[in-house]
């Protein structure tokens, strides 16, 4: 679904940018240009991004090794 028209971008870019590093709003706004022109997107960017952190968090939880935890 397409949240941002005035750039283009899809939930599923939004998703795909914090599961590859992006930690919150701000720099998921930074790697895909979402709500950079009329802004009318960015509840709906927020949302996107609080329930995809909120998943990767719960499927962290469930681990015994955090995906962030490296082994020496």
């Amino acid at each position: 679904m397409y949240v941002c028209l005035c750039v283009g971008v899809t939930d599923g870019q939004i998703r795909d940018a914090i599961y590859e590093g992006c930690c919150s709003y701000k720099e998921v706004r930074a790697a895909t240009n979402v709500a950079s022109q009329c802004g009318k997107c960015a509840c709906l960017a927020k949302q996107v991004v609080r329930e995809t952190i909120a998943e990767v968090q719960s499927s962290q939880a469930s681990l015994a090794y955090p995906a962030g935890f490296v082994a020496a």
